[in-house]
């Protein structure tokens, strides 16, 4: 394919030198994931890619040749033409080109356009008019994904918050007419509703850690079956019957290196799944496991949490791990198991759900074992 010095006359043909690859190949704009639409010096258009077209629902046949103010008719929100208020050709001659920014097509179609001024000189002609032109699809589910975390966490939050207030104010209201016994309850209230609010706070971190890659794992050797133990006794003396869980340890294991915080977090979370949605005996079982890698020689510990309940649907499996996912209507944000993928993947490691042997929900995440990079 040859490469173009002074525009493009069709879309499938290469683009200018300033885009041409290093070993002389053109590159086919139909090939670009965003929507790419060129003017040459005259205004008219000379490149409108396949991505363009579909982005815009403009065919590419009735933008090419045309000016690029009719070819691509942009208004800003409040209805001005674009083309008209920025004058790419006539504006300031020091202008490089505008951010992205929405616009609207005619219909209102919402895009992100930013575009870039070619010339050839500092302060000379504009020579090219580069757009290029994004959906809103991705950024419309990202501001909904922090809408609905929004209203969970005011929701969540108003709860415990309300009782909080309420029994303070009339402790302080009236304190000398409760008994001590009273007292004590509300007060216990008060606590363990302040623990609500605590852990909440805890998972929003933790989520806004996950999302922007900045979650810290500090490794240190974990014994995975001590941890769990713990965790089952902690169950036991809430309530639990201890008949109720099932705790399998296949020996030997190897060497764990894990954050212990992180990894109680984790534990912590599939077992209160599974008390609580589960049925039957809750079976926690810890054993060692390859990684796959290209040796095959990696090695890992899985743990295993499974119960006997009606386990999680099939068209559900894909989903468990994504934001707000509930698998009853017995109460709870829908963001821990969210926040347990994070942490495994933070560690290296991977999680997976599906059926157990009694028909219940089963959760598998496996840890890397390697010692830290400092400590090889």
């Amino acid at each position: 394919m040859a490469v173009g010095t002074s525009g493009l006359s069709k879309a499938g043909d290469a683009l200018p030198r300033p885009y041409a690859q290093d070993d002389g190949q053109g590159i086919d704009p139909d090939d670009l994931p965003d929507g790419l639409v060129v003017a040459d010096e005259s205004g008219r258009v000379v490149c409108f890619n396949a991505a363009a077209a579909r982005i815009t629902a403009i065919p590419r046949e009735a933008a090419l040749g045309r000016p690029l103010e009719t070819a691509l008719p942009l208004e800003d929100l409040e209805g001005r033409r674009w083309w008209n208020l920025t004058d790419p050709y006539g504006g300031l001659a020091i202008r490089a080109g505008q951010p992205e920014r929405n616009l609207l097509l005619p219909g209102g179609r919402e895009v992100l356009v930013s575009a870039r001024y070619v010339r050839h000189e500092p302060t000379g002609p504009v020579r090219r008019v580069v757009v290029s032109i994004r959906g809103t699809e991705a950024r419309r589910r990202t501001e909904r994904s922090h809408a609905e975390l929004i209203a969970t966490v005011a929701h969540e939050l108003r709860s415990p918050l309300t009782s909080v207030k309420g029994f303070t104010a009339t402790l302080l209201a009236k304190w000398e007419r409760f008994t001590d016994d009273q007292k004590k309850l509300m007060l216990e209230t008060v606590d363990a509703d302040a623990s609500r609010i605590t852990r909440l706070i805890a998972e929003l971190l933790d989520i806004s850690r996950i999302d922007s890659g900045r979650l810290e794992v500090r490794r240190q050797p974990v014994d995975l079956p001590t941890a769990v133990g713990r965790h089952v006794q902690a169950h036991i003396s809430n309530g639990q019957p201890p008949d109720r869980f099932l705790v399998r340890i296949q020996q030997p294991l190897p060497d764990c290196w894990a954050d212990p915080d992180k990894i109680d977090q984790v534990l912590g979370n599939l077992l209160e799944n599974a008390v609580r949605h589960g049925e039957g005996t809750v079976t926690i079982e810890v054993s060692a496991a390859p990684i796959k890698t290209a040796d095959d020689s990696a090695k890992g510990t899985a743990v295993t949490v499974s119960d006997e309940g009606t386990g999680i649907p099939e068209e559900s499996m894909g989903r468990v791990f994504t934001r707000f996912w509930r698998g009853s209507k017995r109460g709870g944000t829908g963001l821990g198991l969210y926040i347990v993928k994070g942490i495994v993947e933070a560690h290296g490691g991977s999680i997976t759900v599906g059926r157990g042997p009694g028909g219940g929900a089963q959760f598998r995440f496996i840890l890397p074992v390697g010692a830290p990079a400092y400590l090889a």
